[in-house]
C-alpha cells in the first residue's frame, strides 16, 4: 500500500483550506465592515469567535476519542456541513443572541473538523506515512489566510459584512465533497490492523503525570494566544503602524504563503535539523515578528517582515506540535493524549478575541504590542527548558 495516501491527501489538504479561510479566517478578514453592518462593538462581535473556540475546546478530548475508536471520518465529513450552516447563520443574525448561536454551530464543527482531528486521524491510519501527509496538508492549507483577506476585502467592500459571510459560507460548503471522497478513498485503503478498537486504558492519564505533557500545552498555549490576538486585529494593528486599508489587506495575505515557504524550508532541512531545534527556531521566529510588529511604526514597511516571520514560524509550528507530542508522549492513544493537549491553545483562542478587545480598549494598540512579545517570550523560554535534554541529546 502506498501510505501517502496520493490524491485523498491533497483533496483533504484542500478541505482545510476552505474550511479555514470559510470559517475561521473570515471574521479577522471582514471585522471592520462586520463593525459598519451590525453597529455593534469590537468587543460584542468577539465574543462569538470566543464562544465557538471555548465549545471547540471542551469537546477535544471527546473528538480525539472518537478518532481512536475509527470515528475521525465521520467528523470529518458532517463537520464542514456543520461549520458552513453556522456562517451562514452571521450572515443573517440581527441580533448578538443570533450571532453568539451561530458561532456555537461554528465551535461544534470546527471540534470535529480542523487540524486536531485530522492529524489524528491520519495518523491513526498512515503510521509513519502521516508526517509526510500532515506536511502536504499543512502546504495547502497555509494559504487560507491569502485566500480569506483579499476575498474579504472584496465582497465586505461590495456587500457590507453580513453580505460577504454568505460568501465565505459558500467558501465553507465547498470542503464537504473535498473531505467526503477523501476519507471514503482513505478507508478503502486502509490497513488491516486499523479497526475501531479502542487503545488499551490510562494512556491518557499517564500523560497527565508526565511535566512534559504540561509544558508543551502551556508553551503551545501561549503561542495560541500572541497568534489568536494578533490574527483577529491584524487589520486594525496594522493600520495602527500607518498602513492603508489595501496595504492591510496584502500585508496580512502575505501571513498565508510565508506559512507555506517555513514548511518548505523545513522539509529541506529536516535532515539537518531535528524537531527539537527546529521548534525553537520556529518559535523565534514568532518572537520576531512581534519585535517588527511593534519597530513597524517608525517604518510601515515592517508589516510585511511581521507577516513573514509570523507566517512561518507559525507555520511550521502547526507540522512540529503533533510530531512533538507523538515523539515525547507515545502514539497510542494519540487521538486522546493530542485532543487533551489542545484545549491549551484552543483557550488561548477562545480568550484572544475577547482579550484582544479589552486590550485595545483600555491599553490601545500599545499594550497589544507588548502583551503578545511577552506572551512569545515566555513561550519561547518555557520551550527551551523543555527540549534542553533534546537538544544536548
Amino acid at each position: 500500500m502506498d501510505d501517502r495516501g496520493g490524491a485523498a491527501v491533497w483533496l483533504l489538504a484542500v478541505g482545510q483550506t476552505l474550511i479555514y479561510a470559510g470559517s475561521y479566517y473570515a471574521f479577522p478578514a471582514l471585522l471592520p465592515d462586520l463593525e459598519i453592518a451590525t453597529g455593534w462593538s469590537k468587543a460584542t462581535l468577539a465574543l462569538g469567535p470566543t464562544l465557538g473556540f471555548l465549545i471547540s475546546a471542551s469537546l477535544t478530548v471527546v473528538t480525539g476519542r472518537l478518532v481512536d475508536r475509527g470515528l475521525g471520518g465521520e467528523m470529518l465529513t458532517w463537520g464542514p456541513l456543520l461549520a458552513a450552516v453556522g456562517v451562514l447563520g452571521l450572515a443573517f443574525a440581527q441580533t448578538p443572541a443570533v450571532w453568539l448561536l451561530s458561532w456555537v454551530l461554528i465551535g461544534l464543527a470546527q471540534a470535529g473538523c480542523v487540524y486536531e482531528t485530522l492529524f489524528a486521524f491520519l495518523i491513526r491510519r498512515m503510521g509513519q506515512g502521516a508526517r509526510a501527509a500532515i506536511t502536504r496538508v499543512t502546504l495547502v492549507a497555509g494559504f487560507a489566510g491569502t485566500l480569506a483577506f483579499p476575498l474579504g476585502h472584496w465582497v465586505g467592500g461590495a456587500f457590507g459584512g453580513q453580505g460577504g459571510m454568505l460568501v465565505f459560507a459558500g467558501v465553507t460548503a465547498l470542503a464537504i465533497p473535498c473531505n467526503l471522497w477523501s476519507v471514503r478513498s482513505l478507508r478503502r485503503r486502509e490497513r488491516v490492523e486499523v479497526g475501531r478498537a479502542p487503545p488499551p486504558p490510562g494512556k491518557l492519564a499517564a500523560a497527565l503525570r508526565r511535566p512534559a505533557f504540561w509544558g508543551i500545552a502551556v508553551c503551545f498555549g501561549l503561542f495560541g494566544l500572541n497568534h489568536g490576538i494578533l490574527i483577529t486585529y491584524v487589520l486594525a494593528l496594522f493600520a495602527d503602524r500607518g498602513a492603508t486599508a489595501g496595504l492591510a489587506a496584502l500585508a496580512a495575505a502575505c501571513i498565508g504563503p510565508a506559512q507555506v515557504a517555513g514548511r518548505v524550508v523545513f522539509m529541506l532541512g529536516e535532515a539537518r535539523i531535528g524537531n527539537a531545534r527546529a521548534t525553537l527556531w520556529s518559535l523565534g521566529s514568532v518572537v520576531a515578528a512581534s519585535v517588527l510588529l511593534w519597530l513597524a511604526g517608525l517604518a510601515p514597511g515592517l508589516i510585511f517582515g511581521f507577516a513573514l516571520a509570523q507566517g512561518a514560524g507559525m507555520g511550521v509550528m502547526s507540522i512540529l506540535r503533533p510530531l512533538l507530542i507523538a515523539d515525547i508522549l507515545g502514539r497510542e492513544g494519540f487521538g486522546s493524549v493530542s485532543g487533551a493537549i489542545a484545549v491549551s491553545p484552543l483557550l488561548a483562542s477562545a480568550a484572544a478575541p475577547a482579550l484582544g478587545a479589552v486590550m485595545l480598549t483600555t491599553g490601545g494598540p500599545g499594550a497589544v504590542y507588548a502583551g503578545c512579545l511577552a506572551m512569545a517570550v515566555a513561550g519561547w523560554a518555557i520551550a527551551a527548558l523543555l527540549l534542553r535534554q533534546r537538544l544536548s541529546g
